[in-house]
């Protein structure tokens, strides 16, 4: 039933998608992403961010694959998505990571004084208070509307307290399904109540603003090796970076066999 009204209520900016292995992509650049994600936080809608290992699990998935193709804005953060968009014959024009989507949002915000402000969610206690403490000084204008952590919350709550506050821009950093899920449902409720804030899934985003976690350097990230940087740093993760090689067999044996069109 939710996935059925969230195809009525879906506003994005961009008509058609390009399906790539199941998941429908935004094509926009990285300027493109971010005018329509400003765009959203006047209508409401949220924003995902698939990587490989997202799009391996909305193919087997099927309540999870409605709430990231309902999403009023996808974009691609991951190089095996552009890399199996290649394969597929239908290229995607950039790689739009969510952090870097996340703080150039919060940036025009914060350049319009938008007094709506950002609502910070997920991540350990006392993280997202840092975070709002190290994004406010880097843009002084920038009002946190509320912060709520990922470990002792009740649903009903946050997405209550989201809707009471109706910030611009909402970081919904649950992890990957967990937010996703979150959002769709959260989204449902707040169209038929007005709520205008555009909420986006964005994962370990907090604890990167909030430098316990640290990214790539520039130079990593240029060579679009931001993936081994984190493999490296954290060598556990191994089992998620192994869908990155699997998405360009999939995508390869798709080519060759028949593929989807663009939805």
């Amino acid at each position: 039933m939710i996935f059925k009204l969230l195809k009525r209520l879906r506003t994005t900016a961009v008509k058609r998608r390009i399906n790539i292995l199941g998941v429908g992509f935004d094509n926009l650049t990285i300027d493109e992403a971010v005018n329509a994600a400003v765009e959203l936080t006047e209508q409401g809608g949220y924003c995902v961010t698939p990587n490989p290992e997202i799009v391996f699990i909305a193919r087997k998935d099927a309540e999870f694959a409605d709430a990231v193709n309902n999403a009023s804005l996808v974009v691609a953060d991951g190089i095996g998505v552009i890399y199996a968009a290649k394969i597929l014959g239908t290229p995607l024009k950039a790689k739009v990571t969510g952090i870097d989507l996340a703080e150039r949002v919060i940036q025009r915000l914060a350049e319009d004084n938008n007094n709506r402000g950002v609502f910070l969610f997920g991540a350990k206690p006392g993280i997202a208070e840092i975070a709002a403490a190290n994004l406010t000084a880097k843009y002084p204008n920038l009002k946190i509307a509320g912060i709520q952590n990922g470990y002792d919350y009740e649903e009903r709550a946050v997405i209550d307290r989201i809707a009471e506050l109706n910030p611009a821009f909402a970081f919904v950093c649950l992890g990957m399904k967990k937010q996703e899920l979150f959002m769709a449902k959260a989204f449902s409720e707040f169209k038929p109540r007005n709520v205008t804030c555009l909420m986006a899934g964005l994962g370990g985003a907090l604890d990167t603003f909030a430098g316990t976690v640290a990214r790539a350097p520039e130079s990593w990230r240029r060579l679009n090796l931001e993936w081994l940087y984190r493999l490296i740093k954290q060598p556990g993760r191994i089992g998620r970076m192994i869908k990155l090689p699997l998405i360009l067999i999939l995508a390869l044996k798709e080519r060759i066999f028949g593929r989807a069109d663009n939805i």
